[in-house]
């Protein structure tokens, strides 16, 4: 869809106008002026409550949800390659794949270039074969808009925009001359990038604000000053030219996001690189929404709904905490790659410990034969219960287990331990009865839920647990273990787990190498 932008300007409707008060005969012109009138009166109630059903944040108990069409969601999702979403013909193979890998969102791209190939041109065929494929896969989709910066650079801009130097302010590198990186003080260049996503944002209410394919939107990319902690800094204070520099980009990403929320307001976040341990601001992005600069972000850019960590390094527990300790839901739009083989253990530690809304490996198109079956495992195992965990975050009834991992790659394989109701649990991630050679446990990860009273699921794999009273009075026990899996919410029972799988009701054991849960019941005596 090609528009001009005048094509979306709003005109002003008045819906109510003063009358005199007066005794008028009922005519059937009156009539019907009065159904009129009551149509737009129920229209003008009808419209308040048509932006609640809108995909939104809400607080639910212990949890911060996002809530599609009524009720709560959890994106299982995957990121696609930076180039692969420019390209439908590129993609048409693709979402069988991660339609079989049981994604229910896919987090793609969209860019300024390909929108707004002239100032003020919009082209929207590249989204709106995104929305068609998209549904026609049954999928919802979280769209990142690349706009000014991707990556800390500039990449992305189009061409009108990358030309005009004069115009749109760039930044000098450490040989003074000019980088393909926009300054953060560029009036121009905001308000440009400002009205094209406004532009993006009104579209997505014509085409899909009643089909809600489209979730949240992240706003730019990977934000982040090079080669310095700000621009045109020179070391003085790293840490107060950091601050600077992130208060900086959260005013010029403020200025884009509030724009496209008049338009359409969607939730919307921002994306952060990591630092490595003992490095500077400039030698990773600086200014960007990292966990420690959480005040600068949300002084800055109110309209920005929560800040989020792209995570490609070890510690991931401790990146994730940093940012659940700084105010934020977690949602992690860049779980490393899915060859990762601790994205189960990640993931499952995120939903059941943090309360996460969401979860996504980066270039999921390119996931090899393996990586795709592990994906494919746990997705089918959190969409068979994601109901159940869903509601367990809101109640403060999920736990999440996996050993941390260090920037360095050594795992902390202690015992880790949750009280819930009756029962004080501890588990470990090393499998009594698989040759220790054999495992890995750093990649094996459970969540925990309490069904109430002394019900409980356990789904996961490589994990053993045992209990212990929580009040210290007498002792715990078994009462039943069964494997199974939940089809249309109810769940079906397999084997009946009460003698050597259990090591004669002494554990609850889902072995490694493969997705699994179990049902339990406990007993006191």
């Amino acid at each position: 869809m090609i528009a001009d932008e005048r094509l979306g300007a709003h005109s002003k409707v008045t819906l109510f106008e003063k009358r005199q008060n007066r005794v008028t005969p009922v005519t059937p012109c009156h009539l019907a002026g009065w159904l009129a009138a009551t149509l737009l009166v129920l229209l003008a109630f009808a419209a308040p409550l048509k932006a609640q059903e809108l995909p939104h944040l809400e607080r639910r108990g212990d949890a911060t949800q996002l809530i599609v069409d009524g009720r709560p969601f959890l994106i299982l999702g995957g990121e696609l390659g930076n180039s692969s979403a420019s390209s439908r013909e590129y993609m048409r193979p693709y979402w069988a794949k991660l339609r079989a890998m049981n994604l229910n969102t896919v987090l793609a791209p969209v860019s300024w270039e390909l929108i707004e190939p002239e100032e003020r041109r919009f082209d929207f065929a590249s989204v709106d074969g995104l929305l068609e494929d998209a549904r026609a896969h049954d999928m919802r989709l979280v769209l990142l808009w690349f706009g000014t910066w991707k990556n800390s650079t500039s990449s992305y801009a189009p061409a009108w925009v990358k030309r005009d130097t004069a115009r749109f302010q760039r930044t000098k590198g450490k040989d003074g001359r000019a980088q393909e990186i926009m300054s953060a003080f560029s009036k121009e260049a905001r308000d440009a990038d400002a009205r094209a996503f406004a532009a993006l944002m009104r579209h997505l209410k014509a085409v899909d604000g009643d089909r809600h394919t489209v979730l949240m939107v992240q706003v730019e990319n990977e934000v982040g000053f090079l080669p310095f902690a700000k621009e045109g800094g020179n070391g003085a204070d790293l840490a107060a030219d950091e601050r600077a520099m992130a208060s900086a980009y959260a005013r010029y990403v403020e200025a884009v996001a509030a724009a496209g929320k008049r338009e359409y307001p969607l939730p919307m976040y921002v994306n952060g690189a990591q630092g490595r341990p003992s490095v500077v601001p400039g030698d990773y992005p600086s200014g960007g929404p990292l966990a420690h600069l959480a005040k600068e972000w949300r002084q800055g850019a109110p309209s920005i709904d929560f800040i989020a960590p792209d995570i490609y390094f070890p510690n991931f527990a401790g990146i994730a905490d940093k940012y659940v300790e700084s105010g934020n839901p977690l949602f992690v739009p860049e779980a490393n790659r899915s060859s990762d083989a601790r994205i189960g253990a990640n993931a499952l530690r995120s939903i059941g410990h943090h309360d996460a809304i969401g979860f996504s490996p980066f270039a999921i198109e390119d996931a090899g034969e393996a990586d795709a079956a592990r994906i494919a495992g746990l997705y089918e195992m959190l969409g068979g219960i994601s109901p159940l965990v869903l509601e367990a975050q809101s109640k403060g009834r999920i736990a999440g287990f996996a050993n941390p991992v260090s920037f360095d790659g050594t795992v902390d394989e202690a015992a880790l331990v949750e009280t819930f109701g009756p029962g004080l649990f501890t588990v470990t991630t090393i499998d009594p009865w698989t040759d220790r050679a054999k495992q890995d446990p750093s990649t094996h990860g459970a969540v925990l839920i309490w069904l109430g009273g002394e019900d409980y699921l356990l789904a996961g794999q490589g994990i053993t647990l045992t209990v212990e009273p929580a009040d210290g009075r007498g002792r715990l026990g078994f009462d039943w273990v069964e494997e199974g899996h939940y089809a249309d919410g109810q769940w079906v029972a397999g084997r009946r787990l009460n003698g050597d799988q259990t090591h004669q009701g002494r554990h609850v054991r889902l072995p490694p190498g493969e997705f699994g849960m179990q049902r339990f019941r406990l007993y006191r005596y």
